[in-house]
């Protein structure tokens, strides 16, 4: 894809302040976009135009879509599985109802694409060696229903109404920039830096796939501009690692003792993630990344200097955004 694709094209990104978010608005603006970003949190580049409001609020909705859009990117949700579980109501309403209304207003507003963040949760159990886009629709927590609810109001608004809507079914995301995150490889990180031990739900032997929010950023690029794109579409490596593999890539990466328990498995927790992308590749899709330990280098140098004071901070405060 070339950069000239977005040149004057208004974009908004819902949730642009997080982490995919940061990544996906500076590369947006480098090829030239006009982004605005609406979140519960301010930007941390001033110069971004940003509101600050919840996709719920409509008069908030209003401001981020004032002047119309050509496109969006839609990442503001409620990500956690365990949040989730503790907050359902509140994870319908952002996910689902918030979602209703960033396309109805996305549809006033003129968009023609819109990229959603959405997630191989929505699945469930393997039932196949590998989760394709053909997969039923079987999700275990309320977070998994509520992309799984996203998806299906994605495909009305496509079929309705022109909105191409892409669904990127998203593995786990790491990369530069996660000090607020809570995914296993921030909390490894953390855990190295603040010699602390590592808690690991159930034994370990539970598989996931991961990519580089590089790579995913890529694939957002691609939902708005290539007309492939639309429909459900798998993004991961294609490679799926234990959690004890996880451990010791991180290990390698950072050179470091870690110390490690095992506690209890988690609720609603898939025992593997095990994706086939073949689909965003044949779409034009690349990722740079090829391995875990490859990605892991650049991600271990930030941490290795990061103050985690204001990191520690952070993940306190992005816990569940306020009803």
């Amino acid at each position: 894809m070339s950069p000239t694709d977005l040149h004057g094209r208004r974009v908004l990104v819902t949730g642009g302040a997080g982490f995919i978010g940061r990544h996906v608005v500076s590369r947006l603006a480098g090829a030239g976009a006009a982004v605005r970003v609406i979140d519960l949190r301010p930007h941390p580049d001033p110069d971004i135009d940003a509101v600050v409001g919840d996709i719920a609020d409509p008069q908030a909705l209003a401001r981020a879509f004032h002047g119309g859009m050509d496109s969006v990117v839609h990442l503001a949700a409620v990500t956690s599985v365990l949040r989730s579980l503790e907050h359902p109501e509140l994870t319908f309403r952002t996910n689902v109802l918030g979602t209703e209304a960033v396309l109805s207003a996305a549809r006033a507003a003129g968009a023609r694409s819109l990229a959603f963040a959405s997630t191989n949760a929505v699945c469930g159990p393997m039932i196949q060696p590998r989760i394709t886009e053909d997969a039923p629709l079987r999700p275990l927590t309320p977070y998994g229903s509520t992309k799984a609810a996203g998806e299906m109001l994605m495909s009305a608004y496509t079929a309705s109404y022109g909105v191409r809507c892409a669904c990127i079914r998203l593995t786990n995301v790491y990369g530069p920039g996660m000090q607020a995150k809570d995914s296993i490889v921030a909390r490894l990180m953390r855990a190295i830096r603040l010699q602390t031990t590592f808690e690991i739900y159930g034994d370990g032997t539970q598989v996931r796939d991961y990519v580089h929010v590089a790579d995913v950023v890529e694939a957002f690029m691609l939902g708005l501009t290539d007309d492939r794109w639309a429909g459900p579409i798998v993004v991961g490596s294609g490679i799926s690692l234990s959690v004890l593999e996880v451990i010791d890539a991180v290990r390698r990466a950072s050179g470091a003792e870690l110390s490690v328990r095992h506690g209890p498995p988690k609720p609603g927790e898939m025992p593997a993630v095990i994706v086939d992308p073949s689909r965003a590749l044949a779409a034009g899709w690349s990722p740079r990344y090829r391995s875990l330990d490859e990605g892991l280098v650049g991600v271990w140098e930030e941490w290795r200097d990061a103050d985690l004071r204001s990191g520690a901070t952070a993940v306190a405060q992005a816990g569940v955004p306020a009803p």
